[in-house]
């Protein structure tokens, strides 16, 4: 790997525009966006917010599970049990009960008197000392707490940490998460129109080169909005070259590209076993690809999910 030194802004802005920079469309636009998963997300936002706060459990993960495992709040368990999180009854359980297939023929699930209690349920039993481990992830970490969730066994789906966090992607359900640490987030339907917060820079990142891409690698704490301050770019545009909506989140080690990224990967790089906790998004990322040409590569449409073993194209 090759380290491109800092000399001046000046210096770094004529390397970037002769990368031929241009605009690209997000792809978390491009995904179909149901009317009753967005229905169902402000109807109980509040109570995911408020849990976050109350049980530190993050705000997106309460609200993507809701989601899952309630079918946006449709199946028969949710409509007639009010239980939105797929809940078992076992041996503990003293409450109402009914009875459908799931993995087995005639499984017992607990039924609620509202979706109130539902969710109250879900954050007491998300303490159970399987689930300790998730404790000890930043709250605002849901791709961690997404892949704990199935290692902890809480579903059998070998992809259900994968859809997770295409749910928390695809509805931005992250902002949810910076709401409860009192943060103002412009795009949160009924909460006012508020201009995200920009946090001045406390770290200097050292771009690097590598496949003929520019890129940093974000620590702990950063944002685009502080990527963009440092290198006085527009963040709008840091938005687009990586394919992330306003608001994302960074993580320790995300790579932050400062151009357009290409249409397949370099060689060697002919193909990627996928693992728990990834998304097309993150891979796409890892190898400094557009994910619209993973997609189109790998013949998928953007409804689908990786799943832990699939074998994805890369060029």
């Amino acid at each position: 790997m090759k380290k491109v030194y800092r000399t001046s802004l000046r210096s770094l802005f004529i390397i970037f525009f002769l990368f031929n920079i241009c605009t690209l469309s997000s792809v978390f636009s491009q995904g179909k966006r149901y009317k009753i998963y967005d229905e169902y997300i402000d109807t109980y936002k509040h109570i995911a917010i408020d849990h976050m706060k109350k049980h530190k459990i993050p705000a997106s993960i309460t609200l993507a599970q809701g989601l899952l495992e309630s079918g946006a709040g449709k199946s028969e368990l949710a409509t007639k049990g009010k239980n939105h999180f797929g809940i078992k009854c076992h041996s503990d359980w003293k409450g109402k009960k009914m009875h459908k297939a799931d993995d087995g023929p005639n499984d017992c699930f607990r039924v609620y008197s509202t979706v109130e209690a539902s969710y109250e349920d879900h954050a007491v039993f998300l303490k159970r000392s399987r689930y300790q481990s998730l404790y000890n992830l930043k709250v605002t970490d849901y791709r961690g707490w997404a892949k704990g969730l199935q290692q902890c066994g809480y579903a059998t789906d070998r992809a259900y940490a994968n859809k997770l966090i295409k749910v928390i992607e695809d509805y931005e359900l992250y902002l949810y998460d910076q709401v409860a640490q009192g943060k103002k987030v412009k795009g949160i339907k009924g909460d006012g129109d508020y201009k995200a917060e920009v946090v001045k820079p406390l770290y200097k990142h050292t771009p690097y080169k590598t496949h003929n891409l520019v890129y940093i690698i974000a620590f702990d704490g950063d944002t685009y909005e502080a990527i963009a301050a440092e290198f006085d770019f527009k963040v709008k545009d840091l938005y687009k070259w990586n394919e992330v909506p306003e608001g994302f989140p960074l993580k320790e080690g995300d790579l932050v590209y400062f151009e357009k990224k290409k249409s397949k990967a370099d060689k060697p790089y002919f193909d990627h076993v996928v693992q728990i906790g990834e998304s097309m998004h993150s891979i796409a990322q890892k190898y400094g690809i557009r994910v619209k040409n993973l997609y189109k590569m790998n013949k998928k449409d953007f409804e689908y999910v990786p799943v832990e073993g699939d074998v994805l194209k890369l060029r």
